[in-house]
């Protein structure tokens, strides 16, 4: 298994939220102006001139992976439309996830936002300012039919093993419930250890699994067992003290759930829509 820090960023243009995105082969500058000098926009700073660049870690349907070769996703479509009112394209950059808890990619000038499913802690308010809430989560365990596991419970009472994606906020539930699971880099992998044994239980975002269980090979092996409320809520971040980018995002977020955007983003890519779920007045 790869570490986090082993990953290669990789950075990929957005072109519309329908059209998705495209790979480029490009790198990322360590300038804090992006290594192009950047550009002001109706008043947001972006490293890059003429785009908005999104860190994100790859992958994690239904939130951003890349579907015949482009990236798509809810976030990715959420995104277009802050883009889309500065008159930018959106560009992805691919970096490991830990990142995101200390901001370190947004302090660089390497990205001018992150946004990849991340749940809003106070631990992380610490290092980076976080967008209104934009979707509010839940934790499901999923495990093999055949491991005779009914709970997350039954991992620890049967000698069972449980994986989770490193540095989420559901690998930290289940180390605070006392169990120490295998960490995986991805919620790829996260899934792959299911498929070939190496844990019998898995503890990852719900609406990522319900994604892999729209699959039926994944369906007919595969069941929820659980579904852990922990309150979570998820949020884009920018750099500490970017008050005019994180205004731009909620601005976008509010007009979209204002005149139904986010509610057809929500239902293209989520399920069905419940106007409780993930208000972005949400405090």
């Amino acid at each position: 298994m790869k570490t986090l820090l082993g990953r290669r960023t990789r950075l990929l243009a957005a072109t519309t939220a329908t059209a998705g995105l495209v790979l480029v082969v490009a790198g990322c500058s360590s300038n804090g102006n992006g290594g192009s000098g950047g550009a002001t926009v109706k008043g947001v700073h972006l490293v890059k001139a003429g785009q908005l660049t999104t860190c994100t870690h790859l992958p994690y349907p239904p939130f951003q992976s890349e579907i015949n070769g482009k990236v798509q996703g809810f976030d990715v479509s959420l995104i277009d439309l802050v883009a889309k009112n500065l008159g930018v394209k959106q560009q992805i950059v691919d970096t490991p996830f830990e990142n995101f808890k200390t901001g370190a990619f947004l302090n660089s000038g390497q990205c001018d936002l992150a946004a990849a499913g991340m749940t809003i802690t106070p631990e992380r308010k610490k290092n980076v300012d976080f967008s209104d809430p934009y979707f509010e989560a839940t934790q499901a365990v999923l495990v093999d039919k055949n491991s005779g596991i009914n709970s997350l419970a039954d991992v620890k009472a049967k000698g069972k093993k449980l994986g989770a994606q490193a540095q989420t906020t559901g690998e930290d539930y289940v180390k605070g419930k006392g169990y120490d699971p295998i960490s995986f880099e991805s919620s790829d992998a996260v899934l792959n250890g299911l498929r070939t044994g190496q844990v019998q239980a898995v503890v990852i975002d719900y609406p990522v699994v319900q994604g892999w269980l729209k699959d039926k090979a994944n369906a007919d092996k595969f069941k929820v067992v659980d579904n852990l409320k922990t309150g979570e809520q998820y949020g884009f971040t920018v750099k500490k003290g970017n008050t005019a980018l994180r205004e731009a995002i909620d601005k976008a977020l509010k007009d979209a759930k204002a005149d139904g955007t986010y509610k057809k983003i929500y239902e293209q890519w989520i399920g069905p829509y419940k106007a409780s779920v993930a208000s972005p007045a949400a405090s």
